[in-house]
């Protein structure tokens, strides 16, 4: 059978005794029409829901997975964040560190080298020094054996005029030295002089 026609005697049934019970009273209810209206709207409501509440539902089962997939990637992002701010930071000291450990390095080899070039320049102006004091002695020497020789001659000279004859070279040098030797060991310079 078929359903519409069912529903079409069903639907005369229902309308006969109201139309009926309308003329007999102004306000009716009609239990057929709340029932069709019924199952017109669970119909309806079973069509909305096959063909357009899945889909929104998918379409927000997605939206709601992409959400927590961005959160989760927000949050491992901000953990990636912190650890290389982490790693930038000990990088820093210890780069800092480094760059310390370079400065006193730096600093013991600069302090090393000034040493042994002061200890070089000493030594150098020691040897200066006692160069010049060597030359200075030998200078000393000469000028003493120069003044001898000069007091030898002189003497030979002032003898020569006292005694009033010649005396042999030889024989006044070796006077005038030895005169000379006896008064320098006497005297603590050398010189003759106190």
């Amino acid at each position: 059978m078929d359903l519409l026609a069912i529903a079409d005697a069903v639907a005369e049934a229902a309308v006969a005794p109201s139309a009926e019970a309308g003329a007999e009273a102004g306000l009716a209810i009609n239990l057929f029409w709340i029932i069709v209206s019924a199952l017109n709207f669970l119909v309806f409501l079973a069509l909305i829901w096959a063909f357009a509440f899945r889909r929104i539902a998918a379409m927000l089962d997605e939206r709601r997975a992409r959400i927590e997939q961005g959160l989760r990637d927000a949050e491992q992002a901000r953990r990636d964040r912190e650890q290389a701010a982490a790693e930038r930071l000990a990088a820093i000291q210890e780069a800092r560190k480094e760059a310390t450990e370079i400065i006193n390095r730096a600093q013991r080899a600069a302090q090393e080298a000034r040493e042994a070039d002061m200890a070089a320049t000493r030594a150098e102006l020691e040897q200066l020094r006692a160069a010049a004091q060597a030359e200075i002695e030998a200078e000393k020497q000469r000028a003493i054996a120069d003044l001898r020789a000069e007091v030898a001659d002189l003497a030979l000279a002032a003898a020569a005029k006292v005694v009033g004859e010649t005396m042999t070279d030889a024989r006044h040098r070796r006077i005038v030295e030895e005169f000379l030797a006896e008064t320098a060991a006497g005297q603590p310079d050398g010189t003759g002089r106190g």
